[in-house]
């Protein structure tokens, strides 16, 4: 018994699978081509002798033994591709290493959470529904360190905060905290659901106690616009930050001569930390 199995249909059929086994943009073959050689020469064999032009059913059954050992292989190698990159990092926060930060006043800008929390990366551009930006002071003490109001968010159904994500570790929790005046009572942390246009995320972020509303200085208002041009917030969002009114302070504002000279600085070099009330 016979079977008809050409050489140049074999190696179409191993090119096809082949063709569809990839690992991140990368074909893995070898095994693959290696069987279509083995096939190649038991058929370069049967076509120098004209009295054998077909496979063997002996043959046949050992290519096809070779190529289910090989698709084995190469099944149980190859990882089916994620389709949301973001979720690569959900294994870390899941046994506690970090945490999502949602930032949305000057934390925006990479280099100024970067200072006093070096672990921070970009996670992703988030919007918090039914809320929305302000600017003021707690319990209407103004802020020395930017000499205005600082950004804080309250519940407003139909309105939105753009923002920006960012995984940390956890030894920068309390750092973050000590940024945000958590023990002197300015800020209290709370949870809130953020969306993308992939997915829903549970974030930690900042909320002032007894705010009492203050425009922000230019300053202070500048960092925020350089933070959301910096992660590509929608030009619409931007476009409203600019908008907003500031109490015109054109004072001295050490806080700003420390991030300008950290800005300049090789992200090794950046050691200085800065204090603020955001």
């Amino acid at each position: 018994m016979t079977l008809t199995l050409t050489h140049s249909h074999f190696n179409k059929s191993i090119s096809a699978i082949g063709g569809q086994m990839r690992l991140k943009g990368r074909v893995r073959i070898l095994p693959l081509v290696q069987m279509s050689r083995s096939a190649a020469s038991l058929s370069t064999q049967n076509q120098m002798n004209p009295e054998t032009k077909m496979f063997s059913f002996q043959s046949f059954t050992i290519s096809l033994t070779l190529l289910a050992a090989g698709l084995i292989l190469l099944s149980s190698a190859v990882p089916l591709p994620s389709e949301d990159p973001v979720m690569d990092n959900s294994s870390d926060r899941q046994n506690g290493s970090t945490f999502l930060y949602f930032a949305y006043g000057s934390n925006l800008l990479k280099e100024r959470l970067q200072l006093k929390n070096p672990s921070a990366t970009i996670y992703c551009v988030a919007k918090l529904k039914d809320y929305k930006l302000v600017f003021g002071n707690h319990k209407g003490l103004a802020s020395q360190r930017w000499h205005g109001g600082v950004a804080t968010i309250e519940h407003s159904p139909g309105d939105e905060v753009w923002g920006v994500v960012w995984r940390m570790n956890m030894s920068d929790l309390e750092s973050l905290d000590r940024q945000e005046n958590v023990k002197m009572g300015t800020y209290s942390p709370v949870e809130v659901n953020v969306s993308t246009s992939r997915q829903d995320l549970s974030c930690r972020t900042y909320i002032m106690n007894s705010c009492v509303y203050a425009p922000p200085s230019p300053q202070y208002l500048q960092v925020i616009v350089m933070g959301a041009e910096q992660n590509g917030l929608p030009e619409d969002y931007q476009e409203k930050l600019r908008s907003i009114e500031t109490n015109k302070y054109e004072g001295p504002l050490p806080v700003m001569e420390e991030l300008e000279k950290a800005l300049k600085k090789p992200k090794k070099e950046r050691t200085e930390e800065i204090q603020s009330d955001d």
